[in-house]
């Protein structure tokens, strides 16, 4: 399908989404979103990671304000449940890893896009900014959600009321993301990420996706009882076998994947 907001390719396993409005920070508005879900959702067999970035000098702006007539009255509610929701429950359930590779500011919903993705890679000159209050809102596209999950409740909180930005190292120090790359090594360092994970296990990675995103709402039998469930079928996989092999070996494995 050919879009207009993203671009998109697929090519050694490794889809690549980006935000291409550079001309508004690559804000989000309704087409994007929808260019957005539908491209998680399609992703064919040959994808093995998926990464998330975008064009130009800004990751993204957030909610795109000039997005309708009256963005006074836009229905916030609306566009949260119709919109939002499909487009971050697509992340959820997307089978492959998917890593924000995040090149410039991420501020609104942008930053919390980033968030939601399972590893945020972002270069030493990016910020992250929950900007919503100096609006008039509160933090959502997952914000709210994935916030004190990442950096506790006192630093959620703290980030959310005084809208200050939050540098890349910050981020990378507090948890929030897994690391902060100088900016000139950012582009290689994220490709080279993406390739390891191109070359991995997938049905593993998928595995890991499943029993960590399931963590928070289970207790602890029920953890123990799906880790169970999803270790036995990774131990059925060809994958598992030629890593064993490769530790017995003392080489490299090479993983077939799905």
């Amino acid at each position: 399908m050919d879009y207009e907001t993203i671009r998109f390719s697929l090519r050694d396993g490794i889809a690549t989404a980006t935000l291409n409005r550079p001309e508004r920070k690559n804000a989000l508005n309704a087409q994007m979103r929808a260019e957005l879900t539908h491209a998680i959702r399609s992703l064919s067999g040959e994808a093995r990671v998926l990464v998330l970035t975008g064009k130009g000098d800004a990751f993204c702006a957030g909610q795109d304000l000039g997005d309708g007539a009256n963005a006074g009255a836009m229905d916030l509610e609306r566009v949260l449940r119709d919109e939002y929701a499909p487009m971050l429950r697509a992340m959820g359930d997307c089978s492959v890893p998917i890593v924000a590779a995040v090149n410039g500011a991420a501020a609104g919903a942008g930053a919390n896009l980033a968030l939601s993705c399972d590893v945020v890679i972002a270069a030493e000159g990016a910020v992250f900014l929950q900007a919503f209050t100096r609006i008039g809102l509160i933090p959502d596209a997952g914000g709210s959600y994935w916030l004190p999950r990442q950096v506790g409740f006192a630093r959620a909180m703290g980030a959310a009321l005084f809208a200050e930005p939050i540098t890349a190292r910050q981020a990378a120090d507090w948890g929030m993301i897994w690391e902060a790359v100088p900016d000139d090594r950012f582009a290689d360092h994220w490709q080279a990420r993406v390739r390891a994970l191109a070359a991995g296990p997938t049905e593993a990675y998928r595995g890991v996706k499943r029993t960590l995103r399931a963590s928070w709402d289970n207790d602890f039998e029920q953890q123990i009882a799906l880790e169970a469930e999803v270790q036995g079928a990774c131990g059925q996989t060809r994958d598992f076998k030629e890593g064993a092999l490769a530790f017995a070996e003392k080489r490299p494995p090479a993983f077939e994947g799905r």
